[in-house]
């Protein structure tokens, strides 16, 4: 049998892949003409060609991969013509192939809109490796640059603008909001909000009708007559089919275009197959990755003469477009008449939710996730499978509430059938069975079932079912660091304490193997600063810190830091504010008060955080540890000092406990907060641990988070004296510290803990494990030792060193690199 397939992208190579494995390579001859000179590469993640990712890093695979499977690729050569009668193929070098059952897998081409002045220099396609490299070499002249859509397409293309350095990008949509297809308006607002946060410049509702510029383009002019002024243009305003081949040879194409198809991927000619996204099929063109390979699986199989069918694809997509999480699932836009809809909307935070729910309240219809996007595949196959709800359906947006995790079986109680992974079409029950036959990881279960190859969303849910399909055998789970260390978090941190180890080389030679890893060098640090609490650079530590850590700072976009001082409580002098203002003056930095009562100031150069730092630390300021996994802020009201609602004075409290937690290293970052009364002004309930005055002394409340996933904290203790609640949270963070997994915040940490609250109450108040003063022993160790970090790099030459930009000039800037402002401090007259 000889199959010949034109198109060598995705999908054609995806239908070369499964029917090579179905027949083993035996009685198949395989063609396959490619037009681009190339072989596939994955268009998914197109735009990482700008962020360094080669051509080769992008393939699907390469040359040998299609020689050591016998198949005959021709790239750089399109077919021509088709010869239906006698079954033959002619390309555009002349060659000629005889085939048996030809498949079109000629995908889409960009949809070039009628504008006049389309073809000026300067105007780019965003489709193909090619478009990138010609945007590529032309970027370095283009100040500002546009494109047009607002799609999905359409952000990628203006993401790879950002990422080519062009300073001023535009977004010009033709629909009312960006993303019309997938999300709703106040979504879109969302998302609009969040890109225009990163630099772009929306315009929606509008209509190019011409493209300016006599020889290249220099703008825009709409039909409401308005100018855009641009010197380069890319246009991603959605796609074509590619069915011309198909026209020419006498197949049956939708009259807006498509190769038309049957439940098998049949076109008019029952020897001729057609999948992607030039197949047109029940009145639809299917322009994502998903639904092309199961039409790779439906032809494969029925050209093979097994019973296959296509009905249709959920078109439910998640993306991460410039850096925002965005999907839609299942029917997003439901009408009043068809449910209702519970929406949760953060502005500050740029995060919007919404959910559709059956008129009896019994399934979920669809969704719209902006800004955080975590829950998509739960809730996607919640949906697909028709899973019934728990009596408070809000519960699935606001995620555990009073200790307890959100109602609902998970992804465990999903159906076998349920599809975990829709890129490959792999089904709940196919990655329970591998892991059964004894793939128990997530690199095991891709190679059996290839799950998580593609778009790699599915992977927390196949690592969860991973988990739950071995603790059903009786297997003892061991969450390992990495391939390095075959130990847990917590394992690995009773061995360092017990062998008294003190840098990352010394825990590698005692109880790892290798080199090391970027999971596991940051892991190991960690656990170093958590129990000796040294400084960070010494003992050769430096380089297993992560990059944050190891220039204690936050680098920011452009290549600048951040220099972030501590101020206890938010409690400040006329004196200290007066010297910040110098400093940020004296070295250009642009300062923020920000939201846990700190100002931080941006922009830093390398070489002059000494400097700086030097300046702050005369004037009585110490290290904020805001790049560290690490105490960051105390935040506290005005209390009894000022407040006549305050009951105690919360200031002094916050003071205390942040000069006694300062510098603490943890599995992640740490917030606290006093507040003075029960009005909660300084929001502690929202933090790690956050105390309350009230009239007989202090509430404890633990394991709070504000962040994406809001967790209100939990009352740990009530109405004690102010030392019984710091040796309650002595107990509580060296406990946290010694059992949590790595990058792990204290509500998770809780919600996953087995007892939850009433667990972690009988250990740290009632002393259940009889190792609360062992807990405050270890904190005060680590109380004792703290030093300031950047004081130690003040005072010490060779770490100041480390400070420099180039090893070989250390003590001048070079005068050929140029530092661009990222947003400068406006002023006052500015802001009027």
């Amino acid at each position: 049998m000889k199959i010949v397939v034109i198109g060598n992208g995705m999908v054609g190579y995806k239908f070369c892949e499964k029917i090579v494995e179905k027949t083993n390579n035996e009685g198949l001859e395989l063609v396959v003409f490619g037009e681009e000179p190339l072989p596939a590469y994955d268009r998914v993640h197109l735009s990482e060609f700008f962020s360094g990712k080669s051509a080769a890093d992008l393939g699907m695979a390469p040359l040998e991969w299609y020689a050591s499977r016998n198949i005959k690729l021709h790239l750089g050569d399109p077919v021509q013509q088709i010869d239906r009668l006698h079954k033959t193929v002619l390309s555009y070098k002349g060659i000629t192939e005889h085939y048996d059952y030809l498949v079109l897998a000629t995908g889409s081409a960009a949809f070039v809109p009628p504008i006049p002045g389309i073809d000026k220099k300067g105007v780019f396609l965003y489709r193909t490796i090619e478009d990138l490299e010609l945007m590529q070499a032309y970027a370095p002249q283009a100040r500002k640059g546009t494109v047009i859509g607002g799609g999905l397409l359409g952000l990628e293309a203006a993401k790879a603008l950002l990422d080519l350095g062009v300073k001023e990008t535009h977004v010009v949509e033709f629909a009312p909001r960006l993303m019309p297809r997938q999300i709703d308006e106040q979504g879109s607002l969302i998302l609009q909000s969040k890109l225009e946060k990163l630099g772009l410049k929306i315009h929606t509702s509008k209509n190019t009708s011409d493209i300016l510029g006599e020889g290249a383009v220099t703008g825009l002019r709409f039909s409401d007559d308005t100018v855009l002024e641009t010197d380069m243009l890319v246009i991603s305003a959605g796609i074509s089919p590619r069915d011309e081949l198909a026209k020419l040879s006498g197949l049956e194409t939708g009259h807006r275009g498509g190769i038309v198809v049957n439940e098998q991927l049949q076109t008019t000619d029952p020897s001729i197959y057609a999948i992607g996204e030039c197949a047109l099929y029940n009145g639809m063109i299917y322009g994502l990755v998903a639904p092309g390979y199961e039409m790779s699986e439906v032809a494969a199989s029925h050209i093979l003469g097994e019973q296959k069918s296509f009905t249709g694809f959920d078109m439910s997509t998640k993306l991460k477009l410039i850096g925002v999480d965005v999907a839609s699932f299942g029917n997003p836009f439901v009408s009043p008449e068809q449910g209702s809809s519970i929406v949760l909307e953060d502005t500050m935070k740029g995060i919007y939710k919404r959910i559709n729910i059956s008129p009896d309240g019994q399934h979920l219809l669809g969704g719209i996730l902006v800004g955080d996007a975590e829950a998509y595949n739960l809730l996607l196959q919640t949906c697909k499978n028709k899973v019934i709800l728990p009596p408070n359906p809000e519960d699935i947006l606001l995620g555990a509430r009073n200790g307890n995790a959100a109602p609902g079986a998970g992804v465990t109680g999903l159906p076998d059938d349920a599809v975990i992974c829709s890129c490959e079409n792999v089904s709940k029950l196919a990655i329970c069975q591998a892991v059964e036959a004894g793939n128990e990881t997530l690199d095991a279960v891709k190679k059996c079932t290839k799950a998580g190859t593609c778009c790699g969303g599915c992977a927390p849910m196949v690592k969860d079912l991973i988990t739950a399909t071995m603790k059903a055998q009786g297997k003892y789970i061991r969450n390992v660091v990495c391939e390095h260390f075959a130990y847990s978090r917590q394992e690995l941190l009773d061995l360092v304490k017990v062998k008294a180890l003190r840098s990352f080389d010394e825990v590698l030679d005692h109880y790892g193997h290798g080199e090391g890893c970027e999971v596991c060098k940051p892991v190991v640090a960690s656990i170093l600063a958590s129990l000796w609490n040294d400084m960070i650079l010494h003992k050769g530590n430096d380089t297993a810190q992560d990059s944050n850590d190891r220039y204690l700072a936050n680098i920011q976009k452009g290549g600048t830091y951040s220099v972030v001082p501590r101020v206890p409580g938010g409690e400040i002098t006329p004196e200290k504010l007066i010297v910040i203002g110098q400093v940020a003056q004296k070295y250009n930095l642009y300062t923020k008060i920000t939201g846990g009562q700190r100002i931080d100031l941006f922009g830093a150069h390398l070489s002059d955080l000494p400097l700086i730092w030097e300046e702050l630390i005369a004037a009585g300021f110490e290290s904020g540890h805001a790049y560290g996994k690490a105490l960051r802020t105390v935040k506290s009201c005005v209390g009894s000092t000022w407040c006549r609602f305050g009951l105690h004075d919360s200031v002094s409290f916050a003071i205390q406990i942040e000069e006694r937690y300062r510098g603490l290293r943890a599995p992640h970052k740490l917030k606290s907060a006093v507040s003075g009364c029960i009005r909660e002004c300084a929001e502690a309930q929202s933090k790690d641990f956050g105390i309350i005055a009230t009239e007989k002394g202090w509430n404890l409340y633990v394991c709070g988070n504000g962040g994406s996933k809001p967790q209100h904290a939990q009352l740990l203790a009530g109405d004690i004296d102010s030392e019984t609640c710091i040796r309650y949270i002595d107990r509580f963070l060296m406990f946290y510290i010694k059992t949590a997994d790595p990058l792990t915040r204290t509500a998770t940490w809780l919600n996953k803990l087995e007892g939850g609250m009433d667990y972690l109450r009988n250990v740290v108040v009632n002393d259940s494990l009889g190792i609360s003063a062992e807990l405050e022993q270890e904190m005060q160790l680590l109380v004792d030792a703290y030093k300031c970090e950047w004081k130690e790099v003040v005072e010490n030459p060779e770490l100041r060193k480390r400070f420099s930009h180039f090893v070989n000039a250390p003590e001048e800037k070079d005068p050929t690199v140029k530092f661009e402002t990222m947003r400068a401090q406006k002023k006052a007259a500015e802001w009027k």
